[in-house]
C-alpha cells in the first residue's frame, strides 16, 4: 500500500476538543479581538491551576517567553548561559538575541537531558576562565523530566538562576510536582505541534509577582504609567491575543486526557515494536520520580554489531523515507546545537551522547487523535524496514 491509498499521518497535529469554538466565538461576538480580553486572564488562570504556578503571562510563543525570561534573569551582552546541546534551536536563539553566548552541555543517556556531571564540569571550567555565567537554561526533552534533584542542587551551589524550558513538557511531573515550576522562571509552548495548542502561543510562569509584572510590562511595549505613550526601556510586542487565548481555554480542560492518550500511544508502540530486532522504543523506562507526558514517542536504531556480518545500513533516514512511501511523517531527533553552523563557535562540554542519539533516533507519529488502526499502520511500515 502506498501514499495514494492513505490519508497522511502527521507527527503531532493539533487536536481540538468541543469547547474552543465557544470561547473564540464569544471573543468575536463581544469584539474582544485585541490582545487584551477576558480569555487571556482566564487562560493564564487555567495554566496556573494546571502547573501550580503563582503567576502566568500568556505570550505569542515559547521563544518569546524564553527571550523575556532571560531578560528577567539579567542576561545581556558578554554573559554566558548554560544550555543543553540536544534541544530545538528555539531554546538557544534568545541567548543570541541578547548578545550573550550559549555554553552547550552534553546529555546523559537515561533521560536525554542535560548531564549533571558535564554541567558541573562546564561551570567549573567557565568560572576558572573568568567567564560571566548568568543562568542555566534547563530543557525537558520530549516531555521527559531532567534529573532535577542533581541539576537544581548544582545550580543552587553556584548561585545560578534556572530558566526551565518546559515547552515540550506540559503535564509532565517530577516527584508529583508539575514541570515548569522548578526554575525561577518556567516556559511553555502552545505551538501547533504541542500537547495542547493555541495555534501559536506560549506562556511564562513564575512564583515571583514582581517578575510576572515585569514580563507583562515588557511584552506590551514597555509603556510607562502615563496617559500618553511614554517609554523608558526597550519593549516587545509579545502578548498573546484574546482570540487565541480562547482556543487555549478550551484546550486546557483536556490536559489530563491528552497526557493519558500520549502515554497510551507510547505504551502501544513499546509493546508492538518489541519484536523488531533492529530498534528500541526509546526514553524508557521512566525513573520512579518522573512522569513524562510522552509528547513524542521516539525510537533508537541499534548500533551495528561489529562482530556480525555486514548488513545494508538501516539509518533513521532510510526508515524515514520508507515511512514516507506509506504517507507517514516521521522526524529525526533534534540535531545537537553544537553541530549546527549557527553555533560552531560556541563552547561545548562532552558531545558524544547527544551526537549518538541524533545518529540513531527517529520520532514517530504520536498525535492524540491517532486510532489503533493508524498505530498498526506505522508498526507495519516499520516492520518492512527490519
Amino acid at each position: 500500500m502506498h501514499s495514494q491509498d492513505h490519508d497522511r499521518l502527521f507527527l503531532s497535529p493539533p487536536h481540538l476538543g468541543r469547547h474552543e469554538i465557544n470561547y473564540v466565538h464569544k471573543a468575536i461576538e463581544d469584539n474582544w479581538v485585541a490582545p487584551a480580553g477576558p480569555n487571556l486572564k482566564g487562560f493564564e488562570d487555567d495554566i496556573c491551576a494546571a502547573t501550580g504556578a503563582a503567576h502566568c503571562v500568556a505570550l505569542s510563543s515559547g521563544t518569546a517567553a524564553i527571550h523575556l525570561g532571560l531578560i528577567l534573569l539579567g542576561v545581556g551582552p558578554g554573559d554566558e548561559v548554560l544550555c543543553p546541546s540536544f534541544t530545538f534551536v528555539a531554546t538557544a536563539n534568545p541567548i543570541l538575541y541578547l548578545g550573550a553566548t550559549p555554553v552547550f552541555v552534553d546529555s546523559e543517556a537515561e533521560t536525554w537531558n542535560i548531564c549533571p556531571e558535564r554541567l558541573r564540569e562546564a561551570i567549573v571550567d567557565r568560572l576558572a576562565r573568568g567567564k560571566k555565567l548568568k543562568a542555566l537554561l534547563l530543557v525537558h526533552l520530549y516531555g521527559m523530566p531532567a534529573k532535577l534533584t542533581e541539576i537544581m542542587a548544582i545550580a543552587a551551589e553556584f548561585g545560578l538562576p534556572v530558566l526551565e524550558d518546559a515547552a515540550e513538557a506540559l503535564g509532565s511531573t517530577f516527584n508529583k510536582q508539575p514541570l515548569g515550576s522548578f526554575g525561577k522562571v518556567g516556559v511553555f509552548s502552545f505551538n501547533g505541534n504541542k500537547i495542547l495548542t493555541t495555534s501559536g502561543g506560549g506562556a511564562l510562569v513564575t512564583t515571583d509577582a514582581a517578575l510576572a509584572h515585569k514580563t507583562r510590562f515588557l511584552a506590551t511595549q514597555a509603556k510607562d504609567d502615563a496617559p500618553h505613550y511614554q517609554h523608558s526601556e526597550v519593549g516587545y510586542n509579545y502578548r498573546l491575543s484574546n482570540v487565541l487565548a480562547g482556543i487555549g481555554r478550551g484546550q486546557m480542560g483536556l490536559l489530563d486526557e491528552r497526557v493519558k492518550r500520549r502515554r497510551e500511544i507510547f505504551a502501544w508502540y513499546r509493546e508492538h515494536l518489541a519484536h523488531l530486532p533492529g530498534l528500541t522504543v526509546a526514553l524508557a523506562p521512566e525513573p520512579t520520580s518522573s512522569r513524562s507526558n510522552r509528547w513524542l514517542t521516539t525510537i533508537l536504531l541499534n548500533a551495528p554489531d561489529p562482530a556480525a556480518p555486514p548488513q545494508p545500513a538501516v539509518t533513521p533516514e532510510t526508515v524515514r523515507l520508507q515511512l514516507e512511501t506509506h504517507n507517514i511523517e516521521s522526524r529525526p531527533l533534534w540535531k545537537p546545537l553544537h553541530l549546527q553552523p549557527l553555533f560552531q563557535a560556541a563552547p561545548m562540554y562532552g558531545g558524544a551522547v547527544c551526537a549518538d542519539l541524533f545518529a540513531r533516533g527517529l520520532c514517530l507519529p504520536s498525535g492524540t487523535a491517532m486510532t489503533d488502526t493508524e498505530l498498526r499502520r506505522v508498526a507495519g511500515a516499520l516492520a518492512e524496514c527490519f
